[in-house]
């Protein structure tokens, strides 16, 4: 299997997401995560995950890496971390981060590979930028700005309500979406705001075959220059 390859340029930053369709041997990776135990790691991730072996990465990255190199600049890519994820965590119940956009990291050679698993294709990911800064990306010298900027609108604005975040928000405007169509992949940099779609009537299941899994990979590259 071949992926189709897609690559998109979203916001006043022209952040790009590389999207693979047809990316990887999905039911292999179900049927993977079907045996594996899963747990809460942290606190931001709003569900239960479990570790992805070596093995089951390899075909991956040797399709990334060419289009990382090409796209992002980035060669000699690493793992940094790798799980399966499954979103578990009812509205109700998501701690006052997990109802915002966010960033992984604040290098810029990080980057994000997220690949949808559920048969369920109506989730997906969002990137947004932050209305005050204008920032769609935080690196360094702009995290302090951020917080800072953050932490005085929620001042003003008050805490989101208990909820998956869906579209434009006082704080945030959304930028771009990608749809979370089975067995795609998007492969983006970690520092930029993004967060979960995800439909208020969509299972939240624990059941790595039923609810909303994917594989979430976390690489950094070097820049040649």
């Amino acid at each position: 299997m071949t992926p189709r390859i897609t690559v998109t340029r979203h916001g006043a930053e022209a952040q790009p997401v590389v999207v693979f369709d047809d990316f990887a041997d999905a039911e292999a990776l179900r049927d993977d995560a079907g045996f594996l135990s899963f747990a809460s790691m942290g606190e931001h991730y709003p569900g239960v995950r479990a570790h992805v072996a070596a093995a089951m990465l390899r075909p991956m990255l040797a399709t990334v890496a060419p289009v990382a190199a090409d796209v992002f600049g980035l060669h000699d890519l690493d793992v940094v971390d790798a799980f399966y994820s499954l979103v578990t965590t009812p509205p109700a119940r998501l701690a006052p981060i997990q109802r915002l956009p966010h960033f992984d990291e604040v290098s810029p050679t990080r980057l994000a590979l997220l690949h949808y698993l559920s048969p369920d294709q109506r989730s997906g990911t969002a990137f947004y930028r932050q209305r005050s800064t204008g920032f769609e990306s935080v690196d360094a010298a702009r995290l302090a700005g951020y917080r800072a900027a953050l932490q005085a609108d929620l001042a003003q604005h008050g805490l989101p309500d208990p909820a998956y975040i869906a579209g434009d928000t006082p704080l945030f405007e959304q930028v771009a979406r990608h749809e979370g169509r089975f067995n795609r992949a998007i492969l983006y940099r970690s520092n930029t705001l993004h967060c979960a779609v995800i439909p208020p009537d969509m299972a939240l299941s624990d059941d790595a075959l039923e609810g909303r899994l994917t594989v979430n990979t976390f690489l950094d590259g070097r820049t040649i220059s």
